[in-house]
């Protein structure tokens, strides 16, 4: 352990937290199980690997929990304090899930990352802690280093890392298979649509939705919330959309540098909507400033990040923030051993760009 790390007895030495515990589906017992069974089904081993990820709160504490389940001979785990907790909050549940797994003694939790510490690791998890990976950050990491994107690799966003960099130095962005038997992530996002829908106060049964989506997430979306017993009818812009008796338009256009939805798009969307409906805020931005001057609801009431879903895979329970989470190291993990890409296996690969 180095100056800036933490050990799990410096950990039980501090005063617990017991806010994170209100919620059964969260607990640590039943984190470990679900953590157990996605290393099971995926067959992620990173024996003899140096992780580096980052340590966070709620369903998020499990990354460098896994990579040392799996097998990791080390996990450097960064961390900062930020809206879902403190420092001292990252540590205690970080290690309250691991220690009964006798893997805490492999996790060390940063608050600075040496250079020692980036030449010395096989695979960088593109984490909300670490990003944005700078050319300065990848121009330290070894050359046969790999970078997990943690999410496919179509939905990949600049603002996230320097793709120019990893071109230059030929480190392998490996995106996420979501759709692998094995992670299968892409099933809960009907549910989560369902579940944006029902804290805006709509009950998505009988409801006369407008889908506004233009790539992948079509089928799962439209699925779960028909199988609700909505009536949603799909478009692939907004441009698309004609007026009708609209409770609600769900917006899970891809991100562009552009808002999705703008001042053309806003007062398209107000001239084909009854009053009251909504504009929810799936994925993809919008401009909410000329959505309520046009005179329509938005939700979440909140700005999200550019590019950011409007809603947490972990507002639905801690399964797919798991699944996805195992699924993107046992993607880099088959890059970094040499495997193959195949379109039916876990790992994707983003395209570098031409570097001059």
């Amino acid at each position: 352990m180095t100056a800036i790390g933490t050990s799990v007895k410096q950990l039980r030495s501090g005063d617990a937290d017991t806010s994170a515990l209100c919620r059964p589906g969260f607990s640590p017992a039943r984190l470990r199980m679900l953590m157990k069974r996605a290393l099971a089904e995926t067959g992620l081993d990173m024996s003899g690997m140096t992780v580096l990820t980052e340590a966070a709160t709620g369903a998020y504490a499990v990354t460098p929990v896994l990579a040392a389940m799996a097998g990791a001979k080390h996990v450097y785990a960064f961390t900062k304090p930020g809206r879902h907790g403190t420092v001292t909050d990252v540590k205690r549940e970080t290690f309250e899930i691991a220690a009964p797994l006798d893997v805490a003694d492999r996790i060390e939790i940063l608050e600075k990352i040496s250079h020692e510490v980036l030449h010395s690791v096989d695979i960088v998890t593109n984490s909300g802690h670490l990003r944005p990976l700078t050319a300065a950050l990848i121009d330290q990491l070894r050359g046969d280093a790999v970078i997990a994107l943690m999410f496919e690799a179509w939905e990949f966003r600049r603002e996230d890392l320097d793709i120019e960099a990893c071109a230059r130095r030929k480190i392998p962005v490996v995106g996420v298979n979501e759709r692998h038997p094995a992670i299968d992530v892409f099933s809960f996002l009907g549910p989560l649509a369902v579940k944006q829908l029902h804290d805006c106060g709509l009950a998505v049964l009988g409801s006369r939705i407008g889908l506004l989506c233009d790539n992948d997430f079509l089928a799962p979306l439209h699925t779960g919330l028909a199988s609700l017993g909505a009536n949603v009818k799909t478009f692939d812009s907004v441009a698309a959309v004609h007026p009708g008796a609209w409770d609600a338009f769900v917006v899970a256009l891809q991100p562009t540098d552009a808002p999705r939805v703008g001042q053309a798009e806003a007062a398209h969307l107000a001239a084909c909507a009854p009053d009251g409906a909504v504009v929810v805020q799936f994925w993809g931005d919008i401009d909410r400033a000329v959505l309520a001057a046009n005179g329509l609801a938005i939700w979440p009431a909140h700005s999200v990040g550019q590019g950011h879903m409007g809603i947490l895979l972990s507002e639905i329970g801690p399964e797919p923030i798991i699944r996805l989470q195992t699924g993107g190291l046992r993607a880099a993990e088959w890059v970094r051993r040499g495997g193959a890409v195949t379109e039916d296996g876990f790992a994707q690969l983003v395209p570098w760009p031409e570097v001059i």
